[in-house]
């Protein structure tokens, strides 16, 4: 398998570890606590994730622990803030106001996260400083 194919192997097996993680969060906060709308458990659910998520990219997906790791990390949680607000929005249009299935709109703003995650954490948060867009800063 390439290196690039062994990555991306890796993406996906952090990212269904980050997915579960904020799906179980997300399942306690509106089928144990009660929390009467899914964007906003999205929302919550996504910091766990994200959390899960840094690590993982950072120790094993893309093996950039050489980086200084808070220029790293500023620029993780704005790619996903970003996405965590699609993510919660998502679901917020689809459950709330669509009034259908949150499992099904949770599988739709994954798919999202998953693309526009790796192609962010790959091309901007832990590419090596030549190679990432100088726009996007330390």
């Amino acid at each position: 398998m390439s290196s690039r194919g062994a990555e991306g192997l890796r993406y996906l097996l952090n990212g269904a570890l980050a997915t579960l993680v904020h799906f179980l969060v997300l399942w306690t906060c509106l089928e144990w606590l009660r929390v009467p709308s899914a964007g906003l458990s999205s929302a919550a659910a996504s910091l766990v994730g994200i959390a899960v998520s840094f690590f993982g990219n950072r120790h094993f997906v893309f093996r950039r622990q050489d980086g200084a790791m808070w220029p790293q990390a500023r620029r993780f949680l704005m790619l996903y803030a970003a996405i965590a607000l699609l993510h919660g929005s998502v679901l917020f249009v689809w459950t709330d106001m669509l009034h259908l299935p949150y499992m099904a709109g949770f599988g739709l703003a994954v798919a999202l996260q998953v693309v526009l995650g790796y192609l962010g954490g790959r091309f901007l948060v832990f590419a090596p400083d030549g190679e990432r867009n100088p726009s996007v800063g330390s």
